[in-house]
């Protein structure tokens, strides 16, 4: 996997294993958009990755007469892409769209599945909006990550929150990364160089036709987006990049409440 760390990002592929990854976000075909070139990466790689998706994405679509079918077609649209990129692991908590809070249900929902992965690095859609291109910011993507924000600390590692989970099981468990995407430029200080993984990514984003009425559009748009992440990376002209902003939870220097 090829990675570009700024000076700034916490982590260190040379030294940070990573293998289970668990991904968050609030419609079927978000993690393609913001994701799908590095989890082909992590996959192509052996890293297991699953994805948790937190609406059944009924609100989407152009067509007056898919209502009926919508939650159906999304649900396969996104299986369909998701095996494109090696994962076969998808679940749903499946809240209404348009309409996610970060509420203790929804927290406990994500506190939950971590606890039963245990992965190294939780994805998840950023709970801060980006004012240069707000269609990255939709309610529901901002409400994803400040529900798994909050859930990772303090109550993924406390054994007295939610304790009806620790009861059946689910052990608190400390949580090593947060990497976060779709957020503000300035927050960025981890890029991933994708360029091998543009088609499969491409590929994935194109399976979710019910979503994009102008297919050859999206794809230039998306082309060009990741080409100007890889200028952002300071790769070399014509590479492409995937940007996030890594959080570490838990690390070397962690105290536990500091």
């Amino acid at each position: 996997m090829s990675t570009n760390a700024t000076a700034q990002s916490p982590f260190n592929p040379d030294h940070h294993r990573v293998e289970r990854v668990l991904c968050f976000t609030a419609h079927p075909d978000d993690i393609d958009f913001g994701a799908a070139g590095t989890i082909a990466a992590w996959t192509s790689a052996g890293v297991e990755v699953s994805y948790c998706i937190m609406t059944d994405g009924d609100a989407g679509g152009f067509d007056p007469a898919q209502r009926d079918e919508i939650v159906a077609m999304r649900a396969e649209e996104q299986r369909r892409a998701a095996a494109l990129v090696g994962v076969t692991d998808i679940h749903y908590l499946h809240e209404r769209d348009g309409y996610l809070e970060p509420t203790h249900e929804v927290m406990r929902g994500v506190v939950k599945l971590i606890r039963e992965i245990r992965p190294d690095v939780v994805l998840s859609m950023h709970p801060e909006r980006n004012w240069n291109r707000i269609q990255k910011s939709h309610p529901d993507h901002l409400a994803v990550g400040e529900a798994v924000t909050r859930a990772v600390y303090p109550a993924l590692e406390n054994p007295f929150a939610y304790p009806e989970l620790a009861e059946a099981g689910l052990e608190a468990y400390k949580l090593p990364w947060l990497w976060l995407f779709a957020g503000p430029e300035e927050r960025e200080n981890h890029f991933v160089d994708v360029t091998g993984h543009v088609a499969e990514k491409l590929a994935a984003i194109h399976v979710h036709a019910s979503q994009h009425p102008d297919l050859d559009a999206m794809d230039r748009t998306v082309r060009s987006f990741m080409l100007a992440t890889g200028s952002r990376a300071g790769l070399a002209d014509g590479r492409s990049a995937e940007a996030f902003h890594v959080v570490t939870i838990n690390g070397s220097g962690t105290i536990a409440g500091f």
